[in-house]
């Protein structure tokens, strides 16, 4: 299983205790295989406006919403590829598109509108667009997880993931450096995301059920501005 360009999907999300992950890897064990890249840490950083309209946008849950992000699996140096992101939410359905570059010209790109050369496909066209359109985009917020990616055995394209350890943090908005920040999740919990095309398998429907595993709106973005805002809100008031 390799990395993608584009992607368009549903994403369900739901949090898990520690006993319910366990007692859920028996079933996705019989019908699911770990991709290739096992276990990976994902590191990100969000970027947005001075008055974070993004996030703030986003939080309202309008039919259409969008994000940018730099991307990286594991710690990046300068020479390493990394992938710049625009996600896309509308009416449920999730639009990915991605491209590629080194961490160097990314970062030159994104922070300092320096172009990528060689970058002249759609999907770079998109990025400009979005650059343009939203003004004063800028590194806003690091965000890291440890993640588990398991595809179907009968269907590649069916993925489940689990993301735990969720950190975040407002400074050294770098991806050279190691993930650290303050933890999103409870201890043992975990994110599940299921991400499908179509219709979800009816023996994970029949699990989750049975687990009384619920759908939950969980964006992680979301979550760690609303603990920025809380934390600057009980300042104020210490």
């Amino acid at each position: 299983m390799g990395y993608q360009d584009t992607f368009k999907r549903y994403e369900i999300k739901y949090l898990l205790s520690a006993r319910q992950k366990r007692d859920l890897m028996r079933t996705i064990d019989r019908h699911m295989t770990l991709d290739c890249y096992g276990h990976t840490t994902i590191q990100n950083i969000y970027y947005d406006t001075p008055d974070w309209i993004l996030i703030r946008t986003s939080l309202d849950k309008p039919v259409y919403k969008e994000k940018l992000r730099l991307r990286s699996y594991g710690r990046a140096n300068a020479q390493d590829t990394v992938f710049i992101e625009i996600k896309k939410k509308y009416d449920g359905v999730v639009y990915k598109r991605r491209t590629s570059a080194t961490e160097k010209e990314a970062t030159a790109y994104l922070n300092h509108g320096i172009k990528l050369a060689g970058h002249e496909d759609q999907i770079s066209r998109e990025i400009d667009y979005f650059k343009g359109f939203y003004k004063g985009l800028k590194p806003a917020m690091f965000i890291s997880y440890e993640r588990d990616a398991y595809y179907g055995n009968d269907n590649p394209d069916f993925r489940v993931t689990f993301d735990e350890n969720i950190l975040w943090r407002e400074e050294d908005l770098t991806l050279r450096k190691e993930a650290y920040g303050e933890a999103i999740l409870l201890l043992g919990q975990s994110l599940m995301e299921i991400k499908v095309a179509a219709a979800m398998p009816m023996w994970l429907t029949r699990e989750l059920n049975r687990l009384g595993i619920f759908q939950t709106s969980f964006s992680k973005y979301g979550r760690a501005y609303e603990m920025r805002q809380s934390a600057i809100l009980n300042e104020r008031r210490a």
